[in-house]
């Protein structure tokens, strides 16, 4: 792993991967072709900024899904720490544990600061075949908020 943080651009066919949402779910991203993803890449549970980063995206979730598109969260925590965060936060999108081997999703995505063991904070919508439309990577410490979402949904074809 490095510690390059350059997030993956438009264009780019988004890499697959599996991850853990449960201790008894997986989700495997080419699993869901055929609809827009947004990869929602944030550094831990339970921080202020990315407490309030979920929090948002819970409130526009209904404006994702008027897309048709899935948001996923991922951080390197495990599944039981999401499992505690989402149900403290109402969260009812999956959020994946990039525990083990750590941090290696992100690290395909450009977004693992191996210094700190963490994701940077980063925003992917990918369209419906799997290429990323839209990439972003936020300040450390700044909330992204859902405008730059928003718009990359809105610019996709069939939108």
């Amino acid at each position: 792993m490095t510690n390059s943080i350059a997030p993956l651009p438009a264009g780019t066919t988004a890499p697959d991967f599996t991850l853990k949402a449960s201790s008894d779910k997986e989700i495997t991203l080419s699993g869901l072709r055929g609809q827009p993803v947004i990869l929602a890449f944030y550094p831990a549970d339970w921080s202020p900024t990315c407490s309030d980063q979920m929090a948002l995206f819970q409130q526009v979730l209904p404006e994702f899904e008027r897309f048709g598109a899935q948001l996923l969260g991922v951080s390197v925590d495990s599944v039981w720490c999401h499992k505690a965060f989402a149900a403290d936060r109402g969260l009812t999108f999956p959020i994946l544990a990039d525990f083990h081997p750590h941090g290696a999703v992100s690290d395909l995505y450009g977004t693992f600061n191996a210094e700190s063991g963490m994701a940077a904070r980063s925003l992917f919508v990918l369209d419906k075949d799997g290429v990323i439309a839209w990439s972003y990577l936020a300040p450390p410490g700044v909330n992204p908020g859902a405008d730059g979402i928003l718009a990359a949904l809105e610019a996709l074809p069939d939108s």
